[in-house]
């Protein structure tokens, strides 16, 4: 892939179709390219659909590739209550049902993995098949949890450029690569009226309260039926590449590849490579 200088310029010439969607009931942000089988990509926690900016190009070759801002997040309906990981579920069956789309392969990165992951367990007939993408302290280290409380309250409770910045610098291993461009589009996201109770609903599944109903376990895993790829990164900042191992325990048949050079946001900082990856093993190759 050509150098990275701008969203636009990684989406320049690629016909795309953005519009607002009721799915059940909240008004969502969707953003479609290409033909073929449908391929949804799901963000991560207080994340937008730019997050697959620099993969909507190649995977549009292959795919109807679909992305989306989860509820709450983006520029989404942000409705006020919990966004746990079965609501978010809902929302993303929800998606597919107003896109008039009876089975799609998913791909989440981190919040949106276990949203994908929970989904394909619960909907294996909506699911073909799944990508989990540093899906993100599946072990529930509260240091993690806090961490990440503090510094996405942080962004939105301060909203400026630094503290915006700071938190879209832990997604990378390579910090050059958080432009200006990303900082003011998730600036103007975080700036949104409401954002902070919206930001402390995103958050709900990093209080046990909220979180332990949906905790990684073989108890839900294990109705996974879907192929599954687990892709990590070695620098994901939330989980260790062993600790991967541990998920692959946890859902039959799933296999592990990691991405070297890249921290939790490797359709970003590796695009090439995730994009490659993603089509060989949507295929079936």
């Amino acid at each position: 892939m050509e150098q990275h200088i701008s969203i636009w310029g990684d989406l320049a010439g690629v016909d795309l179709r953005q519009r607002t969607v009721d799915a059940a009931g909240v008004a969502t942000r969707v953003v479609e390219a290409g033909t073929g089988p449908a391929l949804v990509m799901v963000h991560g926690t207080g994340g937008h659909l730019e997050a697959y900016s620099r993969n909507i190009r190649d995977l549009a070759k292959e795919f109807r590739i679909v992305v989306y801002d989860m509820a709450g997040h983006g520029h989404s309906a942000k409705p006020d209550r919990p966004y746990t990981i079965d609501y978010l579920s809902d929302h993303l069956i929800a998606v597919l049902d107003a896109l008039d789309i009876e089975k799609a392969h998913l791909s989440g990165e981190s919040l949106g993995g276990w949203v994908a992951a929970w989904t394909a367990a619960h909907h294996p007939g909506r699911v073909d098949r799944l990508v989990l993408n540093t899906p993100g302290n599946i072990t529930n280290k509260p240091e993690v949890m806090a961490g990440l409380k503090e510094s996405s309250m942080k962004a939105v409770r301060e909203a400026n450029r630094q503290s915006v910045r700071t938190r879209v610098e832990w997604l990378f291993h390579d910090k050059s690569l958080v432009t200006d461009e990303l900082v003011d589009l998730r600036l103007r996201i975080y700036t949104q009226p409401g954002f902070e109770n919206a930001m402390r609903n995103i958050l709900a599944v990093q209080d046990w309260e909220h979180r332990r109903p949906y905790v990684w376990s073989s108890q839900w895993c294990s109705r996974i039926v879907s192929p599954t790829l687990l892709l990590w990164t070695d620098h994901d900042p939330t989980a260790s590449v062993e600790e991967a191992a541990l998920l692959e325990e946890l859902i039959p048949g799933s296999r592990l590849e990691v991405i070297e050079g890249a921290g939790h946001w490797p359709q970003w900082e590796k695009p090439d490579q995730f994009n490659e990856t993603h089509i060989r093993f949507l295929k079936g190759k």
